[in-house]
């Protein structure tokens, strides 16, 4: 994870809303007259907030969402694309890895994301997308990875990564040379939507799995998102031993024994007390 330039007792960020209710941070992106479209500042400061959160004791989960049409419709074309042309290597490359900081922040903050997917959703945006951990969609949210319809790669801020893993090799395949949007019910359909819902009820189906998320085990959810990432790169047997080390860690937590307790006495499990 890159390190944040915003301290983790003051994210008060300038290019998009951010609020916080139990447990759960709400980064909502806040350019409805531009779709929502990244700019310079926003990339850097979306970047460091992820990276701050991972050390921000309140926020146990985030909902990622958008205002208005759109959840993100990618770089600003003014604001970036018009801007990069003609520019030194050097500085081309510092923006391409700014953008892969970002995702690379998201898949290592070891804090479950919801996205909450309210529109148009497409380049950076459909990354993003992909970078969280579960996506519920609004029916009119249409996702494209349209990197390649701009001539560039569908390699972009680790599509290529991400996107095999969420709806294998040949879906990806098509989705990043194309660039093509698909609707919500192909999207759900090839496993990139967690969940569909009528436009109206996103915010609080979105909402309410955030909320359930951050009411989990903090360690037990940590360690998933972890080798979730790990194990990528790992053979069975790494596999099987990497596993049988940290459940066996995660069986001196706490949060164990709550919830054999709460079995127990016929209650709800409360592992918000262990944190």
């Amino acid at each position: 994870m890159s390190p944040a330039s915003i301290s983790p007792d003051a994210i008060e960020p300038e290019h998009f809303e951010y609020s916080e209710a139990g447990g759960v941070a709400t980064i909502r992106l806040s350019r409805p007259d531009r779709l929502n479209a990244l700019t310079f500042d926003s990339y850097a400061e979306l970047r460091d907030t992820f990276a701050a959160l991972q050390a921000r004791p309140s926020v146990h989960a985030v909902l990622l969402t958008g205002t208005g049409r759109a959840f993100c419709s990618g770089g600003d074309v003014r604001d970036i694309i018009g801007r990069l042309f003609d520019v030194p290597d050097a500085r081309l490359f510092e923006f391409t890895r700014m953008t892969c900081d970002l995702i690379e922040n998201m898949r290592r903050l070891e804090k479950p994301i919801v996205a909450g997917l309210n529109g148009l959703t497409c380049g950076a945006g459909a990354v993003m997308a992909a970078a969280a951990d579960v996506r519920i969609a609004a029916r009119s949210a249409k996702i494209a990875f349209l990197f390649t319809q701009v001539g560039l790669s569908g390699a972009d801020m680790g599509a290529a990564w991400l996107l095999p893993r969420i709806v294998g090799l040949g879906h990806a395949s098509e989705l990043l040379m194309t660039g093509d949007f698909i609707d919500a019910e192909r999207a759900a359909a090839i496993g990139l939507y967690n969940r569909v819902v009528d436009d109206d009820e996103l915010d609080g189906a979105a909402l309410d799995m955030a909320a359930r998320l951050a009411a989990g085990p903090g360690m037990g959810l940590a360690i998933t998102k972890r080798m979730l990432n790990a194990e990528a790169s790992m053979d069975l047997g790494e596999a099987m031993q990497a596993e049988g080390w940290v459940q066996a860690e995660c069986m001196k937590h706490p949060d164990y024994k709550e919830a054999f307790d709460a079995f127990n006495e016929k209650r709800p499990k409360d592992f918000v007390r262990n944190r």
